[in-house]
């Protein structure tokens, strides 16, 4: 599934979809989610995507560019 794009999304549709893609897959050899976070919190990462400010890919590519 796509982000939601900022524009025609709410606060809270954006929130949960960012819970859900970053949501445990109890697969740590096969996943590699935790090895983007690095212990960091996924909502604070993607505060600015929630807020409605920064898309959400804009935010994971300066994450897999870090």
């Amino acid at each position: 599934m796509r982000a939601p794009n900022i524009n025609g999304s709410t606060h809270d549709e954006r929130r949960e979809y960012v819970l859900d893609e970053w949501r445990c897959l109890h697969n740590c050899e096969m996943c590699g989610k935790c090895s983007i976070l690095r212990g960091r919190d996924e909502e604070r990462l993607y505060a600015d995507y929630i807020e409605g400010r920064r898309e959400y890919l804009e935010i994971t590519l300066e994450l897999q560019n870090n």
